[in-house]
């Protein structure tokens, strides 16, 4: 089989590695943009609190929310995952660069 434009490997080996620098790059932009909008979402969060302490409110009552997500970014996952996605990235390019 004759190697298409030099290259060192088979078709699948390549997007293998492009896919681990994109997963890696896309943890870490993800985490890193929640770590900016974390100050945006407390402050979004400690207006909603207020209402709902406010006596004669319609959000106040036992009513139980359906909404899972988290207000606001916890701090050590979301380093621990910015950490572990620039490790990613920087292998997947290690790789591409190396091939």
């Amino acid at each position: 089989m004759v190697p298409i434009l030099g290259s060192s490997g088979s078709f699948y080996d390549g997007v293998l590695r492009e896919l681990l620098f994109a997963l890696g790059a896309a943890l870490f932009v993800a985490n890193a943009f929640a770590l900016y909008r974390r100050r945006a979402d407390a402050e979004t969060t400690a207006r909603k609190t207020v209402a709902r302490s406010r006596p004669g409110s319609p959000v106040r009552g036992n009513r139980r929310s359906d909404d899972r997500d988290l207000p606001q970014a916890p701090l050590a996952r979301t380093v621990a995952y910015l950490v572990v996605g620039f490790v990613v990235m920087v292998a997947g390019l290690g790789a591409i660069i190396n091939k």
